[in-house]
């Protein structure tokens, strides 16, 4: 089952690959096309309509001719996709500008005056849609503007009653339309660029991790085991190889819950939050068992950062001082207004006045690295232990919205 899943992952980025390595605005270029189509079909049928009535109907033709056969280079030309640039496009609008600028050479001021230009509005949409695409909002309302320019030049009459001529509100609103869709493509591009980015990273932490567990996990915890057991010297050997073993799994694991669920990751983090659940399963070992609940325990990231430190030091304090072969349970427990961590271990426990003792002499690692970070948070400490009984550290941290406001002001 686990095997048919990856294989399904694995297809799934496949095509995900094959599709973000496609332009972003390609689908509109190709959309665009259709619409230039459906223009010149029109813009046929005008000419074939108002020929006749032409000052100079062979010189139209031949006009018309290049009009069509421009039309078929856009067409290839931003299909191929070898089109899909400022040169390309700002020859299109000067094609276009040129075309409309015709009218004059070709109609009577009569005819001029009683139709829209000779190439037709909806032709010169073309270039609006494409300077659109290429150049956003902006390229696309200031193509529209100039299109509607040459329109009013040619007719030598500006009417700005839109009310009955909404010609400039109709070009304006399209390159502004179009542009907005191209520049929203292009954002949602990046985003599921990030997005198979972010998946590949997983699939690639996830093969390391079985790699590496198989081989250099299980000598070091094997190591660090034995080592407890012969102790000695050993013991140190022992200590440093436990410490890699830890370092090395928190390395492989490191932010694989949000690898699995992108779209969750990518809100707690523009909201500057953490799961503290994903934080502490980091810690899960052979000699760690860490119990979260199922859904996410969101905090702010500072708080998942000061909870996550103060847990990772009394795991600290298990390995070095619970003795060897010590087991260490780790509890998360989330009762709406308060949070309860809970790091537990079978080892040797705590001598009675062995913390003073420590404080006495200099070595604060239990008073600040764990009572510290937590009463900084507004939260309590309790330490039950007895010797031969193994420690059980109970960090109880407020989740009122207060409370969480006040950190993050001083923050």
């Amino acid at each position: 089952m686990d095997q048919s899943r990856a294989e399904a992952r694995r297809a799934w980025l496949v095509r995900v690959r094959e599709r973000i390595d496609e332009d972003a605005s390609a689908p509109l270029w190709r959309a665009a096309q259709v619409f230039r189509a459906l223009s010149l079909v029109y813009a046929v049928g005008f000419q074939i309509a108002v020929n006749d009535s032409l000052e100079r109907p062979r010189v139209t033709l031949a006009l018309f001719t290049v009009l069509i056969a421009w039309s078929v280079a856009c067409g290839v030309a931003y299909l191929v996709g070898f089109g899909r640039n400022w040169l390309w496009v700002g020859a299109e609008i000067a094609v276009t500008v040129g075309l409309l600028f015709s009218t004059s050479l070709v109609a009577s001021d009569e005819w001029i005056a009683d139709n829209q230009a000779w190439p037709t509005t909806l032709w010169a949409c073309n270039a609006i849609i494409s300077a659109a695409i290429l150049g956003g909002a902006t390229g696309g309302a200031l193509t529209g503007v100039l299109v509607w320019v040459s329109s009013i030049t040619v007719k030598g009459d500006v009417n700005l009653d839109f009310g009955r001529n909404a010609q400039l509100i109709q070009l304006l609103f399209l390159g502004l339309v179009v542009g907005w869709a191209a520049t929203s493509g292009r954002r949602n591009h990046e985003l599921l660029t990030q997005a198979a980015r972010y998946a590949a990273a997983g699939e690639e932490r996830d093969r390391l991790a079985r790699h590496v567990h198989d081989g250099v996990l299980q000598v070091l915890a094997l190591i660090s085991r034995r080592g407890r057991e012969i102790g000695g010297d050993t013991a140190e050997l022992a200590e440093l190889a436990g410490e890699q073993e830890r370092a090395l799994r928190a390395f492989l694991t490191e932010r694989a819950d949000e690898d699995r669920d992108y779209a969750d990751a990518t809100a707690r983090a523009a909201a500057d939050r953490v799961d503290l659940a994903v934080l502490l399963r980091r810690h899960s070992a052979a000699d760690v068992s860490v119990s979260t609940p199922r859904e996410a325990v969101s905090v702010p990231s500072q708080v998942g950062a000061e909870i996550d430190g103060a847990v990772l030091n009394a795991l600290d304090n298990v390995i070095r001082h619970a003795g060897p072969g010590a087991r260490a349970f780790v509890l998360l427990e989330d009762l709406g207004d308060e949070l309860v961590i809970s790091i537990r271990d079978d080892g040797v426990g705590i001598e009675p006045g062995r913390l003073d003792e420590a404080a006495a002499d200099g070595r604060l690692g239990v008073a600040q690295a764990i009572v510290g970070r937590i009463e900084a948070l507004g939260g309590r400490v309790e330490l039950d232990s007895t010797p031969g009984a193994g420690t059980d550290w109970e960090l109880t941290v407020p989740v009122h919205d207060d409370k969480i406001r006040r950190d993050e002001e001083q923050a």
